[in-house]
């Protein structure tokens, strides 16, 4: 399913889209949020196709080099482990994750050079010899090697992002949370399985609910959110914070006030890891400060109030 923290980071994105271009038509920007997570869960799935690619590409030299004129001993009996992998045979014959690809109108038939990259890269790994020659696999070494595919070759070869990036620009920064989704999936995956367990696109409908009422309350509120950072900025040129400073500032507080059940400290170290990564060099630290201080005096002033199984 997808992370409570993605789904803040796409509450963010939007939230920025939206004030950013002076929208006024809450109902198509709440849509747009809605397609934004459906793409993020589209990756998912995109990215589970993409080792069968491999294997498929690596069947194809087999039967090509059996039809050589002068094929060797090597042509003619060729090590089929991995074509012949468990894990990827089920998620290739996998309803679920066949169904959802072709609704969604995803697979990688319009990028062979990338499959060729990833399997020639995948070919020359240490781990793959290992696994080819190793004197048997179980189940658990096939899913040992999909799983050194996903964590070693995909998420640092600049092949996949680019691809990635003409496939939907929605995409942009999604990668490791759907290499996590998969990863997640692996470990669930049985040798006694007759269909893959593909995960949910939220966890439960408190996820959904959540993403829905963040975005919407944090816009509606947008304005006065904004005085409450103002008020704990007071000794900074509020006209010089970044916006994008200003709206992780907005979003964490509207999180802090509206949803009770959220310990305060869960949501400070949310917005402060999106600060790291998706704001100016420094707004971690920056934001820290600002939103420790807001917390502190606005729970003491009542204004945020903290109940539920979460804070036990």
């Amino acid at each position: 399913m997808l992370s409570r923290r993605l789904l803040r980071l796409k509450a963010v994105k939007n939230l920025y889209s939206h004030l950013k271009s002076n929208a006024t038509d809450l109902a198509a920007s709440e849509k747009t949020l809605q397609h934004s997570i459906d793409k993020a869960y589209d990756l998912y799935f995109q990215m589970m196709l993409l080792i069968v690619d491999v294997a498929d590409y690596a069947e194809s030299r087999i039967e090509l080099a059996k039809q050589k004129h002068l094929a060797t001993y090597e042509d003619l009996n060729p090590n089929t482990r991995f074509v012949d992998n468990r894990l990827i045979a089920q998620w290739r014959a996998s309803g679920r994750i066949n169904d959802f690809a072709a609704k969604r109108g995803l697979g990688w038939a319009q990028y062979p050079e990338l499959i060729k990259t990833l399997y020639n890269n995948l070919v020359a790994s240490d781990y793959y010899q290992a696994y080819m020659t190793a004197e048997k696999a179980t189940y658990r070494d096939d899913v040992r090697l999909v799983e050194q595919f996903y964590t070693r070759e995909i998420e640092n070869l600049e092949m996949v992002e680019e691809v990635l990036d003409e496939q939907s620009i929605m995409w942009n920064d999604d990668l490791g949370f759907a290499l996590v989704m998969v990863i997640r999936t692996l470990s669930n995956c049985r040798a006694s399985h007759t269909e893959v367990p593909v995960l949910p696109k939220f966890k439960n409908d408190d996820d959904r609910e959540f993403i829905e009422e963040l975005f919407r309350r944090t816009l509606v509120n947008y304005d006065s959110y904004m005085k409450i950072v103002e008020r704990f900025t007071r000794n900074w040129d509020v006209e010089r914070i970044a916006f994008m400073d200003n709206l992780i500032m907005t979003t964490a507080i509207s999180e802090m006030i509206n949803f009770e059940s959220i310990p305060v400290k869960v949501t400070l170290d949310e917005y402060i890891e999106i600060a790291k990564h998706y704001s100016s060099v420094g707004s971690g630290t920056f934001i820290n400060g600002i939103l420790d201080k807001c917390a502190e005096t606005l729970t003491a002033e009542g204004v945020i109030v903290k109940s539920g199984r979460g804070l036990i």
